[in-house]
């Protein structure tokens, strides 16, 4: 029964302890909140509200990189920042974690670690050795050690398309940097003849103890950052860093009907991981460049048809373009400006279902300012059996025009007799 005891007396220490990481983690979060007070909301940025959707903040981001992408803006270095700044804005905001993270701590949630303590494990990790071992090892024996392998880092590309390729799917070769090991130091870090030091803080550990009563958290080295050694004297040709920038050309396979904003991922193509853990994955952005005579709208094409007074109203044939050649459309006689005509399936591909959208026709009349003798003779010949046959709409928006100043007509005889 003592035993129990104690263990049940061990149990709410523990627990008393966590509730004051908890809060420790809570306002370390909130400081880093404060230094990060500088560096512009990413919902300022991309001019959205926090409650958004993901439809809207791809658009959103879309308009800006179209506006201030560098191949439009060369020479305005303030474009190239802003479209950079969008760019970092959208990564976070269309990761689900990340913007949880975000909206929870702000640029601090997202920039680094931010804190020693991502999940649940890590806090009980962090008791390290309570009462010269873990809770477990008091009731097993024993040391357990985790080793906890690092995943590389993601890196960006970009490419262009044209609306054709988009709707298609093509392949295309991207250029991205790789950090690969340096051939120098053979990724020590450190100058040639010289060898990185164990660390004197940690004793090589990479972690340190820091004691509170019975309480012993266990931490991160600051020094070394948990390597376990530091070095002295870096290696010229890497800084110290153990890393050498390489660029690297890749094939990537763009499926049909992405959409301007849209990335597309290639897994095990980043960063390598420090700890010999998996790879980063690259995401390759895509942007489409608008089309001469077609306007996207999701998966829909629509094309603007101009037509004659006399197209309009006798009916006409046209050899419409699309992306796959020219097809015959009839236009039927009395077409009003503005109707659209849908031809179904000429449209873009949907990039996740497959299904294909419509073409559609906008058609609008198209009044010449200028005409010549004969075509004046007929048009005011027109104009006369025009006033002798006039037509249901026009004949009804004459008939409210009269009834109009006849109602005016009356208020005023009205007025005088009073």
């Amino acid at each position: 029964m003592a035993f129990f005891g104690k263990v049940r007396d061990c149990l709410r220490s523990a627990n008393k302890a966590l509730r004051g990481l908890a809060e420790q983690f809570t306002l370390s979060q909130e400081a880093r909140g404060a230094m990060a007070a500088t560096k512009r909301d990413y919902y300022e940025v991309l001019g959205v509200n926090r409650n958004c959707a993901q439809d809207e903040l791809s658009k959103a981001y879309r308009k800006l990189a179209i506006k201030y992408h560098p191949d439009s803006n060369r020479d305005d270095e303030d474009a190239i920042v802003k479209f950079k700044e969008a760019a970092e804005a959208y990564e976070m905001l269309s990761d689900k974690d990340k913007r949880v993270r975000y909206d929870q701590y702000g640029h601090a949630g997202v920039e680094g670690r931010g804190s020693q303590f991502n999940d649940p494990s890590d806090i009980f990790e962090a008791f390290g050795d309570m009462f010269g071992g873990t809770i477990f090892e008091d009731f097993f024996g024993g040391r357990s050690t985790r080793s906890r392998t690092r995943r590389g880092a993601d890196v960006r590309c970009d490419v262009t398309l044209t609306l054709e390729e988009s709707a298609a799917g093509v392949r295309k070769k991207v250029t991205l940097i790789r950090h690969d090991q340096c051939e120098t130091c053979n990724g020590s870090g450190a100058e040639a003849g010289s060898e990185p030091q164990v660390c004197q803080r940690c004793r090589g550990h990479g972690q340190v103890v820091q004691a509170t009563g019975i309480l012993r958290v266990q931490t991160t080295c600051p020094q070394c950052r948990g390597k376990g050694k530091v070095i002295s004297k870096h290696c010229k040709t890497c800084d110290g860093s153990g890393l050498k920038p390489r660029e690297v050309m890749l094939e990537v396979a763009i499926p049909a009907g992405v959409d301007d904003g849209m990335r597309v991922r290639m897994p095990g193509e980043g960063q390598g991981s420090p700890d010999g853990g998996p790879a980063g994955d690259a995401y390759c952005f895509i942007r489409v460049l608008p089309h001469k005579i077609f306007r996207r709208e999701g998966s829909d094409l629509i094309l603007q048809v101009p037509l004659s007074y006399s197209q309009a109203v006798l009916g006409t044939t046209f050899d419409i373009p699309t992306l796959t050649g020219k097809h015959e459309v009839d236009i039927p006689r009395g077409t009003q400006s503005g109707e659209v005509f849908q031809m179904k399936g000429f449209g873009v591909p949907d990039p996740r279902s497959g299904m294909r959208g419509d073409l559609l026709l906008q058609t609008y009349v198209e009044i010449p300012k200028k005409v010549n003798a004969r075509q004046e003779e007929l048009l005011r010949q027109l104009a006369e059996v025009d006033e002798e046959h006039v037509t249901p709409q026009r004949k009804s928006f004459l008939d409210r025009i009269l009834t109009h100043f006849r109602h005016n007509e009356n208020e005023k005889s009205n007025s005088k007799a009073e």
